[in-house]
């Protein structure tokens, strides 16, 4: 836990484009100066202004309870509904009519949905959820695939009351069973099927497993997609278009306490017994209407794509909640970026002329590899906002994706924030920040994070240490569902009054901010404590590297040792004489200490389905560990095979 060492210096900058500026919602740095200002010297008035954008059936009294700290209560006296802000107050307008999600199936079938469609079916779809006995309060388990139906039933818990619960549909029969378990479900939305890379994912049989290692669940929803024979339990398991087919389109929606729970998310990665972020309603709305609009600088006329599964608290923030708040039309996509080819996600934005991208690094680092021949084929020139989100992006992966895709004139909002902060944190505003390539740049207004070192002292500027954000934000989680001593200690104990992010980070000497990656992953190189964002940055800057991943293992002269996995470029070939080469690189790049011990190449590294790479493996895999423990979150497990057999 003691400093990280930093090395690897970016001088590259990009100013906002005058033109973006010029009409931005906040236009220069001197205007985001003057907010950040504003929110630090009257946080209450601050976080009040943004509250009031939303729609409330009953003011609060006192915008921050702190009192009993950790344990926040924002906007206390309040009252409002999720479901009421995304769809009501926009039908009641001109965009009754306005597109709200414009869906495609990975097959190529395609739906538009209006903000009317969406609120009509939220509203029966709500009253089916009454008619299967859910109640406010309850807690409800969806676990579907990318389809509009995901977000309706969301809508639909959030309008009657109920907490939801999304699974990722790329999880299996045991993690079902343990979220639903944790959140003590009786109703779970499922659908009988996926499209994933041509084939089907057996959501149903998923769930059908996972109902045998639990009893909580009485009644299950069955969303037809794949249209494929499924097996359906008398008594516990009802079609969705039976149900819907009678269910009545009027349904009010609950007014409920800004601290109602909306939802839990349980987190990727984790062991044991699950861990369920909870996140309510009114902070959490607040904070996630205002990022959309200010980050992505959102207009009426946008066409605006995130990318990500709703199973992930991305889709939830900026596939659902930010974006239709702000009266939004959001493209939506089921399936793989390379099916049936490797520009399925560029055929998407010239096709609906997508005007604003939020999508993974990893994503970026595929592209690359892939080839620019892919993105060359697609007119991309309605993108006008290109933005990054789940890990700290490689500078030369974000100057691909300036070059290739924005054509060099599209800024590129590189955000940083997490399941437990609910929104965005940390990131440029495109009309007023310069970006370095690789850098989340400045807080937000309202946002106040601190560096500190092992003893909680703040670290200089390039002096690397733990990343803590020092006042509490509206979107803030406010506990492990079921568990908050484990919120209270993973949290709040390591540096008492702080939330501790788990992240290693810097400023630099422009006071930005530059992510270094998890603690857990430092690599202790001969007295060196190294972050592994910057050894993988140095290595992806090497023109034949689209991807690396770097890991620690024991070595007895220096203490650890650095073992990298690398992903080359489309058509680069592997050689002894390429490893050689990249070893000499990092050396070049950011010192003899900083050199690689072993270099391996790799078609694919082991990533969670959220795209996140998972180091913990790749350190059993360096240093020949057989046991692997929890693999559930993994992606593809042939991966892990694929590296054991790889010779050095």
């Amino acid at each position: 836990m003691a400093d990280i060492d930093t090395v690897l210096i970016e001088k590259r900058r990009f100013k906002p484009p005058a033109i973006f500026s010029k009409k931005a919602r906040i236009g220069s740095l001197a205007e985001y100066r003057k907010l950040y200002a504003k929110a630090e010297k009257n946080p209450d008035k601050f976080w009040a202004e943004r509250a009031a954008e939303l729609r409330w059936t009953k003011k609060w009294k006192k915008v921050l309870d702190w009192s009993g700290a950790p344990f926040a209560k924002w906007f206390t006296g309040g009252q409002l509904n999720a479901s009421d802000c995304c769809l009501d107050r926009h039908v009641e307008t001109w965009r009754k009519n306005k597109a709200a999600i414009v869906w495609e199936g990975e097959p190529g079938d395609a739906r538009v949905l209006t903000y009317g469609d969406l609120h009509r079916e939220t509203c029966k779809f709500a009253n089916v959820l009454k008619g299967l006995g859910v109640k406010k309060g309850d807690r409800v388990t969806i676990y579907m695939p990318l389809v509009p139906e995901l977000a309706i039933a969301m809508l639909a818990c959030a309008r009657i009351g109920a907490a939801h619960s999304v699974i990722f549909g790329g999880f299996t029969s045991q993690s079902i069973a343990d979220r639903v378990e944790d959140a003590e479900s009786r109703v779970l939305i499922t659908a009988d099927g996926g499209w994933r890379r041509g084939g089907i994912v057996p959501l149903k049989a998923n769930v059908d497993d996972a109902l045998t290692k639990t009893q909580r669940v009485e009644k299950v929803v069955v969303f037809r997609r794949t249209a494929h024979d499924v097996p359906m339990k008398q008594g516990r398991d009802f079609w969705w278009h039976e149900l819907m087919q009678d269910a009545s389109p009027d349904c009010p929606a609950e007014p409920l306490d800004s601290e109602h729970m909306l939802y839990i998310l349980y987190t990727s990665g984790t062991t044991g017994k699950p861990k369920g972020v909870v996140h309510t309603t009114g902070g959490y709305m607040t904070w996630a209407h205002a990022t959309t609009e200010w980050v992505f600088d959102l207009r009426e006329e946008d066409t605006f794509w995130c990318t990500a599964d709703i199973g992930w608290v991305t889709g939830h923030t900026y596939v659902v909640y930010g974006p239709l708040s702000n009266g939004a039309t959001v493209v939506m996509y089921e399936g793989a970026p390379n099916f049936p080819g490797n520009d399925r996600f560029w055929s998407i934005v010239e096709k609906y002329r997508v005007s604003i991208l939020y999508t993974a690094p990893t994503a970026i680092r595929a592209f690359m590899k892939w080839g620019d021949e892919w993105p060359a084929k697609h007119d991309l020139s309605s993108l006008r906002l290109l933005g990054t989100v789940g890990e700290p992006i490689n500078p030369e992966a974000w100057m691909w994706y300036q070059r290739m895709i924005g054509g060099g004139r599209c800024p590129i909002v590189d955000t940083w924030w997490q399941t437990e902060t609910g929104a965005i944190l940390v990131t440029p505003l495109p009309g007023a920040t310069p970006t370095k390539p690789g850098s989340a740049t400045l807080p937000l207004p309202g946002i106040f994070p601190e560096i500190l070192d092992s003893t909680g002292k703040p670290c200089k500027p390039d002096q690397g240490g733990l990343l803590t954000i020092s006042r509490p934000w509206p979107s803030m989680l406010r506990t492990v569902y079921r568990d908050p001593e484990r919120y209270k200690t993973q949290y709040w104990s390591r540096f008492p009054g702080k939330y501790f992010t788990g992240d290693g980070a810097r400023f630099d000497r422009d006071g930005y901010l530059w992510i270094m990656g998890r603690v857990d992953d430092v690599i202790k190189v001969a007295g060196h404590r190294l972050g592994t964002a910057e050894v993988e940055s140095s290595l992806v800057s090497h023109p034949k590297v689209a991807e690396a991943a770097v890991v620690g293992k024991p070595d007895e002269l220096k203490g650890e040792a650095i073992c990298a996995f690398v992903t080359l470029r489309s058509g680069q070939p592997k050689s002894d004489e390429l490893r050689r080469e990249l070893q000499e690189h990092v050396a070049k790049t950011m010192g003899s200490f900083a050199k690689p011990e072993q270099v391996r190449f790799t078609d694919s590294l082991p990533k969670t389905r959220s795209g996140k790479i998972m180091r913990r493996l790749l350190r059993k895999i360096a240093t020949g560990d057989e046991t692997l423990g929890d693999t559930t979150t993994l992606e593809d497990l042939s991966v892990l095979a694929k590296l054991r057999e790889d010779e050095e």
